[in-house]
């Protein structure tokens, strides 16, 4: 999996000068108005008549814009043109501190497995764990049901603390009792530093 980077000007003024018009633009697209049309305080739903639907596909396509996640739980929470900017500007800072953290975060190899019986296919993906990937698990195992299990291999040697904090990033959901099973593998580590 490729990560791309975007480099977004400092600060909050400078980046909602940066986001607000690209927001406009899939938001108008998306839902055929006109950009002018998307003031701060425009209803989305009752003034521009946008469904769950509409909001959905405004949100992957803003997803796609600025390489971040917005969870489906945002998307109750936004009501006026304003509300969607601001989520954008929120899920951006988000992502950008989780680059930061994530240079001091292991690689991870993760295999979401439903559970026995059920027709849901697994998923895996490898990147570095940040809380967006964590998010991303979580939404993973939600998604393939009652008995989905996660299955994490810390790729290189951080050795005991780099699991630990893996386990920490899930500690919520094994609480709620979804087995998360974390384990090293420094095989991985020696081979990319011998190549």
């Amino acid at each position: 999996m490729h990560e791309t980077t975007t480099v977004l000007p400092a600060g909050r003024l400078g980046l909602e000068e940066y986001v607000e018009p690209r927001v406009r633009g899939v938001v108008a697209d998306r839902l055929g108005v006109e950009a002018q049309d998307l003031v701060a305080s425009v209803s989305l739903r009752d003034d521009l008549a946008a469904d769950s639907l509409d909001l959905l596909e405004v949100a992957i396509a803003l997803e796609g814009a600025f390489g971040i996640r917005i969870p489906e739980r945002y998307l109750d929470l936004i009501r006026t043109y304003d509300d969607l900017v601001a989520v954008v500007l929120d899920r951006i800072a988000t992502s950008q501190r989780a680059e930061a953290a994530g240079s001091e975060s292991p690689p991870v190899h993760a295999r979401v497995m439903p559970a026995a019986g059920l027709a849901h296919r697994g998923v895996e993906r490898s990147m570095r764990l940040t809380p967006y990937l964590a998010q991303t698990l979580a939404d993973d195992v939600r998604l393939a049901g009652p008995g989905a299990r996660l299955e994490l291999t810390v790729q290189g040697t951080g050795g005991r603390r780099a699991l630990a904090h893996v386990r920490s990033m899930f500690a919520r959901m094994m609480a709620r009792g979804t087995t998360v099973t974390v384990r090293s593998d420094e095989r991985a580590g020696a081979r990319s530093r011998a190549a």
